[in-house]
C-alpha cells in the first residue's frame, strides 16, 4: 500500500503519474516528437502533485523508467528521481522500460514483443508471454526476415512500440501482428511499482545508473529465440 510518483522519460514521451496502491490516480504526459524532458518534467511533477493535493513529503517512493532508451532522456528522469528520493528520504524503484510497455498489452493472448527504435534497422526489444513473464531478456538486435521465427512458429506474436514500425515490411509471418502508437508511459508503471515496493526491491539512490544498452554488438537475430 503505497503512494508512488512514476517518471517515464526513456523516449520522446515525457510522462508523469502518481499511483496509489498500484492504481494510477493522475497522469500528465506529452509526446511532441522531440525531447522536451528538461523543460517539462519538473512542471509535470508539480502539476500531478497539485491535482492530487499531495506534497513530495507525502510520497512513499519514486519509480523511474530505467531503460533502455534515450541517453539524455534517461539521465533527466533518473536525476530527478534521485533528487526527490534524497530530499525526502524515500526509496527509489527502477522499472525496465520494456516491461512497462508489455504491461500496456495486458490481457492479450499473444507472445508480446515491445520494441524501441535504436538506429538503422536496429531495435531494443524483449519478449514476454501472455502472463507478462519475461521469456527473453532485453537485447539490441538487427531485424531481418527470420527474426522471432522461434516464437512466430508457435503462435501469434504482437509487436509494438516505435521499433515495431521498421519491422512491418520485414517480418511477414502470418502470426505476426502489429499495434501502432504504443510508447512507454507512466500510466503503465503503477502496478509494477507497487509490487516492487511491497517486496522492498529498491535501488541504491547513490549509485543507481540507467540501463543504456548502448555498448552492444548487434547480431542478426533471433533464429535461436
Amino acid at each position: 500500500m503505497a503512494l508512488i510518483l512514476n517518471l517515464e522519460t526513456a523516449t520522446k514521451n515525457c510522462s508523469v503519474s502518481i499511483s496509489e496502491d498500484g492504481e494510477i490516480i493522475v497522469l500528465k504526459e506529452i509526446n511532441t516528437g522531440g525531447y522536451s524532458h528538461a523543460e517539462l518534467l519538473h512542471p509535470f511533477i508539480e502539476d500531478v502533485l497539485k491535482e492530487t493535493n499531495y506534497k513530495l513529503s507525502d510520497l512513499d517512493a519514486v519509480a523511474v523508467s530505467k531503460g533502455p532508451g534515450s541517453y539524455t532522456g534517461l539521465r533527466i528522469g533518473v536525476s530527478a528521481a534521485k533528487g526527490i528520493c534524497f530530499g525526502n528520504e524515500i526509496p527509489l524503484i527502477s522499472i525496465p522500460t520494456l516491461e512497462s510497455m508489455a504491461t500496456s498489452q495486458k490481457g492479450k493472448d499473444f507472445t508480446l514483443v515491445p520494441m524501441l527504435d535504436a538506429r538503422r534497422m536496429e531495435v531494443y526489444a524483449s519478449v514476454y508471454n501472455s502472463k507478462l513473464k519475461e521469456i527473453r531478456k532485453t537485447e539490441a538486435e538487427i531485424i531481418d526476415d527470420s527474426s522471432y521465427s522461434v516464437y512466430l512458429e508457435k503462435g501469434k506474436v504482437l509487436f509494438f512500440g516505435d521499433g515495431a514500425e521498421k519491422c512491418k515490411g520485414i517480418i511477414k509471418h502470418e502470426n505476426a501482428e502489429f499495434v501502432d502508437d504504443v510508447f512507454p508511459s507512466a500510466k503503465d508503471m503503477g502496478e509494477i511499482a507497487e509490487v516492487k515496493f511491497n517486496e522492498s526491491a529498491f535501488e541504491d539512490s547513490a549509485y543507481f545508473e540507467p540501463f543504456y544498452l548502448k555498448d552492444f554488438i548487434a547480431t542478426k537475430s533471433l533464429k535461436r529465440g
